[in-house]
């Protein structure tokens, strides 16, 4: 069975490939209603705004698909580094990328990767529909079925390099495949 959500909340691009969930709103979207792509200049704006925590969701997403191109997911090609990628891609319109606030898109036709970005949110998550998930560690959990996964919240303190590169061979073996042609060369 398929379950859909009618709106798709958050930042980025409506038709992404990897989508990142996250419980809290940046305040200068609070009231968004709709998947809002972010221009250049709009993270900054952000980080700027809600301080450093927020600067830490952008860097470690930014880390994390600038990282993905080691299993051909070419989301960050052309880009000489993750500052870069951040600066100039990221959550941005045909970027491929999305944070979103509304809950993961439970349907196996879908081709994105999803990422719930902490095990609090997920189990939250969780109560509201069963996301089916199997814990690998106490700290990551997927579903390949959806392509879903569970990490530590996007902070360089709760997921470090170490674990953005768990966090990226899980997705090499459980999702990336099921990409195709979308993002590899």
């Amino acid at each position: 069975m398929s379950n859909t959500f009618p709106a798709i909340v958050g930042l980025g691009d409506v038709d992404a490939l990897v989508k990142v969930y996250i419980a809290n709103r940046p305040a200068p979207y609070q009231h968004l209603s709709v998947c809002h792509a972010l221009d250049c200049g709009d993270i900054a704006a952000v980080g700027q705004a809600c301080g450093n925590g927020w600067r830490k969701v952008f860097n470690v997403y930014a880390k994390l698909v600038f990282a993905l191109q080691a299993q051909k997911v070419n989301l960050a090609v052309g880009m000489p580094s993750w500052q870069h990628y951040r600066d100039n891609r990221l959550l941005q319109a045909g970027s491929s990328t999305a944070l979103l606030f509304s809950p993961p898109v439970l349907d196996e036709q879908q081709q994105a990767i999803q990422i719930i970005s902490g095990r609090t949110y997920a189990n939250a998550l969780n109560k509201q529909q069963s996301l089916g998930l199997f814990w690998l560690t106490p700290e990551f959990a997927i579903n390949p079925r959806y392509r879903l996964f569970v990490c530590p919240y996007f902070d360089y303190r709760q997921l470090s390099n170490d674990k953005i590169a768990y966090l990226q061979s899980l997705l090499a073996e459980y999702a990336v495949s099921a990409l195709g042609g979308k993002i590899y060369d």
